[in-house]
């Protein structure tokens, strides 16, 4: 099964962080119809062909998701949106 995973260092206080996933999971869910839900420091995320979760530590966002065989095929281009929406709300990978 196909497999997404990224993590990127931050310097955000944790409300902010917090917020900030927010406004990444919201486009997230406008581009690709994803359900979210937050559980402790963990935003699960699902749809049909894809689950994971965007997790929040103290100086790091950790992104997993597995995709299902058809959504597969879209691997790069969801990695690509991630990657785009994590460099617009938390700056830069260095």
């Amino acid at each position: 099964m196909p497999t997404i995973d990224i993590s990127r260092v931050h310097s955000l206080p944790a409300p902010q962080a917090r917020a900030t996933i927010d406004q990444v999971a919201a486009a997230l869910r406008t581009r690709f119809a994803l359900q979210t839900a937050w559980q402790g420091d963990v935003l699960h995320f699902r749809r049909g062909g894809v689950e994971g979760g965007i997790t929040l530590e103290v100086g790091q966002v950790h992104i997993h998701a597995e995709l299902g065989l058809l959504l597969g095929f879209m691997q790069p281009t969801i990695e690509a949106e991630i990657r785009r929406q994590l460099d617009q709300h938390f700056g830069a990978a260095i």
